[in-house]
């Protein structure tokens, strides 16, 4: 099994759990700070693109480059890469 490291991670309860506890978790990972590298095809008024996130071990964050505060996407790296050799073909 895969290991990551979660040490920046923010655990909060599932808008789903009842009172009583309930079985439901969310996470959110905390990108504050990152150096997101914005796509080469944006342009200077911000095109329609996305940013991605190197250097995390075994993912890619995605995220709406037009929405830098907004949700990231977090996607398995061979998921992505099998994405990016898609759109170059």
């Amino acid at each position: 099994m895969r290991q990551y490291d979660l040490s920046n991670a923010h655990w909060f309860k599932s808008s789903y759990s009842n009172g009583e506890g309930g079985d439901c978790v969310e996470v959110a990972y905390d990108f504050t700070g990152a150096a997101w590298r914005k796509s080469s095809y944006s342009n200077g008024s911000g095109g329609s693109c996305v940013e991605v996130l190197d250097g995390v071990p075994g993912v890619v964050p995605v995220r709406d480059s037009k929405v830098p505060d907004g949700p990231a996407l977090v996607v398995p790296t061979a998921a992505w890469a099998a994405f990016v050799d898609g759109v170059k073909a």
